[in-house]
């Protein structure tokens, strides 16, 4: 991890438990970790803190093993039963791995209009600015046994993007009058719009420049300007920013 990603000053982990023989294993190598001088003064030296999370308690990873869950069940079912080669595995991991982080998290300062779609993402911690896929063409169409090994890859990672961005867009429309009342979209708000054709990595945004009320009050559609044109949307096919606020 150190030698792609550099070192870094905290490391989350669980303990591993499904990796271990016995609990008796376990015990032994927490203790290792906690109470080796070597790694200890390493560790200080280099201002580190490792924090386990409890054995069996997944959930106490809260939001990145929420994302490795995620990540986890719509891999499987993309790969399905069709054995891949390590080179295969890993690269279909690794274009996974932009796709979670190109999600955008929230609108940056825009100093002119050029800049006023630009968000932050997670990918911008790791290389300082947003992860983007190169143009492929989509596969998904194509019988399977028409596909050469590379096609079958972009096909499965296409698959897992598509899988994984619906629901994730799908967590994030989650409207007020199904949990707590909250206020409408309101107008300069930056959103993402849904789409059902957008290429991996790729989030198509909108700056919402007029509200369109039904008689009870409520923003049903909006006029969004984009990069490119001005158009009109319904607001389920619209969504906030996790960290707008």
């Amino acid at each position: 991890m150190t030698a792609r990603r550099g070192l870094c000053q905290t490391l989350y982990s669980d303990q591993g438990s499904n990796l271990k023989a016995s609990s008796k294993y376990l015990t032994e190598v927490q203790n290792f970790l906690r109470n080796n001088e070597n790694i200890t003064d390493g560790c200080a030296q280099r201002q580190i803190s490792w924090k386990f999370n409890v054995p069996s308690a997944p959930h106490m990873g809260g939001l990145w093993e929420a994302g490795i869950k995620a990540a986890k069940y719509h891999l499987v079912r993309c790969v399905g039963d069709k054995p891949l080669t390590f080179e295969e595995l890993n690269t279909v991991i690794c274009k996974v791995e932009a796709i979670l982080n190109s999600r955008p998290l929230c609108p940056l300062p825009a100093s002119d209009s050029a800049s006023e779609f630009n968000v932050l993402t997670a990918g911008h911690f790791l290389i300082g600015k947003s992860l983007t896929a190169v143009p492929e063409y989509n596969v998904e169409e194509v019988p399977i046994t028409r596909l050469s090994r590379w096609q079958y890859l972009q096909r499965t990672s296409r698959l897992f993007w598509r899988r994984w961005s619906k629901e994730y867009l799908n967590t994030l429309q989650q409207r007020a009058k199904w949990f707590t009342s909250k206020g409408n979209l309101n107008v300069g708000d930056l959103v993402l719009i849904k789409t059902d054709n957008a290429p991996p990595c790729n989030w198509p945004l909108g700056r919402i420049e007029e509200l369109h009320p039904g008689p009870d009050g409520i923003v049903r559609c909006v006029t969004l300007r984009t990069q490119k044109n001005r158009l009109q949307r319904p607001v389920h096919k619209l969504s906030s920013l996790p960290y707008v606020n």
